[in-house]
């Protein structure tokens, strides 16, 4: 019992110890910085005022963007899908070697290539299919202007939608909307092109051949299916600028198209 008595007061001996170790250094603090170590520190109140910063998706909001900005620019980017296109279309090879336009034999008369392989006559259906191809080549110089007058009297009232759509939403509204106008303005000059390469003499050559082979009478409209697969031809390349401006700042030249396509980078 006494051993516990000792300790307790060894203790109790420490701690005054180091309290009045403790008030020398709060005095000499005072008397040094004037700052007294017993008086609380006030704390500024931590409200709660965190920022939430959402992540910058585009520098321009579709919301600040008119409809004739969004018009303008939508045509601006067909115009520029189809001066290029046209120009690429346009040369020796331009739709024959690129397979995404390049127009193959009419599927009506496909069994005529076959035929005239059989009886070793392929070189007069491959010589066809490129005559086909030249005309297109050919004709396709003249649409641009067409191209450019049905864009620009494009109405669109929907255009933030537009904006907004796939890839090639542009590309497909002004193909719904423009399709048959185009055909009836550029059959004549398709017409024009089969004569000038001289497809016309060569598939009735072709035709009348598979006729006599087979007996059979099969006749098709060339220049529908040209003039058809050229403007279908044209819209291909339009549709891929158009996705390239959409998807690629790099390729977006202008204010006006950085401007409208910047903000659909945030849809």
């Amino acid at each position: 019992m006494r051993k516990i008595i000792l300790v307790a007061a060894g203790l109790f001996v420490s701690a005054s110890s180091q309290a009045q170790i403790l008030d020398v250094i709060k005095s000499t603090v005072k008397d040094k910085t004037g700052i007294d170590l017993n008086t609380p520190i006030k704390t500024k109140s931590t409200t709660s005022t965190t920022t939430t910063t959402s992540p910058k998706t585009s520098s321009v909001n579709l919301n600040s963007l008119t409809s004739t900005e969004v018009s303008s620019g939508l045509k601006q980017a067909l115009n520029l899908g189809v001066t290029e296109g046209v120009k690429k279309l346009g040369v020796t090879d331009g739709f024959y070697k690129n397979e995404l336009v390049k127009i193959l034999m009419p599927e009506k008369l496909r069994a005529i290539d076959t035929k005239l392989r059989m009886v070793g006559l392929g070189s007069l259906a491959d010589q066809g299919v490129k005559l086909l191809n030249r005309a297109a080549e050919d004709a396709v110089t003249e649409s641009a202007p067409i191209f450019a007058n049905a864009i620009t009297s494009m109405t669109i009232t929907d255009a933030k939608n537009i904006l907004l759509g796939t890839d090639n939403a542009a590309t497909n509204y002004l193909q719904t909307k423009t399709q048959s106008q185009l055909f009836t303005a550029f059959q004549p000059k398709v017409k024009a092109s089969l004569g000038k390469v001289g497809a016309d003499t060569v598939w009735k050559s072709l035709i009348s051949k598979y006729n006599m082979l087979t007996g059979q009478a099969v006749t098709t409209d060339l220049n529908e299916y040209v003039t058809t697969e050229t403007i279908n031809g044209v819209f291909k390349m339009v549709a891929e600028k158009e996705s390239g401006i959409r998807n690629n700042s790099v390729m977006r030249t202008t204010s006006i198209l950085q401007k409208v396509f910047g903000a659909q980078d945030s849809k």
